[in-house]
């Protein structure tokens, strides 16, 4: 297990950080992988551009990834709802690794979302039902999932990509059940006490490692390569442990992590 990181910003600041467009999906996914096909649709009614997927290299071993993007200008933004994906892009998801299983590849999810996108148009197309058997199906896949958080990991829209056998976080990123302006708005009624929120909700790196709830920090620094280079090395270790497991431990290992909270 990682080491804690001096606690050098508050929760309040790491939230802030968490926010900002420190790393795209797209600079994630072409740092740490070779050779990414990207493939579309959730074969059922659309492409969601907010979340990425497809096939990747990596270090020799073919891989599926997928991440949700917030975007880079205003109008990517505006276009992928700042990385709050409908229920097709969870369907695309849940197809790509449904795939994945089929062909024994391991399965890594890059995780940037303020939450599942809570429109109208959502809800009409079944949000909860395309959230609820993302985590479902993700309890059975037999094949490696690392989950990794580096941005804002918010509520079921972060879960539904998860459901994995670890889950790491960016040394400035949060996971939370929701945002601490939503937590104070039906706690105290007044989102304006989201800086108090903040420090209740236990959702920075530091806190989650210690209660056991992710596996590692990925520490940040200028150098984006380096934070790439690390993740590399990184992965290949850990997927090389979990593929010495039997299918059928890995799958109770997984189910067991989640059962222990």
């Amino acid at each position: 297990m990682a080491a804690l990181f001096r606690r050098e910003l508050t929760p309040v600041q790491v939230v802030k950080k968490s926010r900002e467009d420190r790393f795209s999906a797209r600079e994630i996914i072409s740092g740490i992988f070779t050779d990414f096909i990207e493939l579309h649709g959730d074969r059922y009614a659309g492409d969601d551009a907010s979340v990425i997927g497809g096939l990747a290299n990596l270090g020799g071993q073919p891989v599926t990834v997928i991440a949700i993007d917030k975007g880079t200008d205003i109008k990517d933004k505006l276009a992928k709802r700042n990385g709050s994906p409908e229920p097709y892009g969870y369907r695309k998801a849940t197809r790509l690794m449904d795939q994945a299983a089929k062909f024994g590849r391991p399965i890594i999810t890059f995780i940037n979302t303020p939450g599942a996108f809570p429109g109208k148009s959502a809800e009409d197309q079944g949000q909860g039902e395309a959230i609820a058997d993302s985590i479902l199906q993700s309890m059975k896949y037999p094949v490696p999932m690392i989950a990794i958080v580096y941005g804002e990991g918010g509520s079921g829209g972060a879960l539904a990509l998860a459901t994995s056998d670890q889950v790491w976080m960016f040394q400035n990123s949060t996971y939370s059940i929701l945002s601490p302006e939503g937590f104070a708005a039906i706690l105290w009624k007044d989102a304006k006490r989201s800086g108090e929120a903040a420090e209740l909700m236990g959702l920075t790196p530091n806190e989650l490692l210690a209660n056991g709830i992710i596996e590692y920090i990925v520490p940040e620094s200028r150098s984006h390569n380096r934070v790439f280079n690390l993740v590399r090395a990184k992965l290949l270790e850990e997927i090389q442990q979990l593929q010495s497991l039997t299918t059928t431990e890995l799958v109770a290992k997984r189910r067991a992590r989640f059962r222990a909270f």
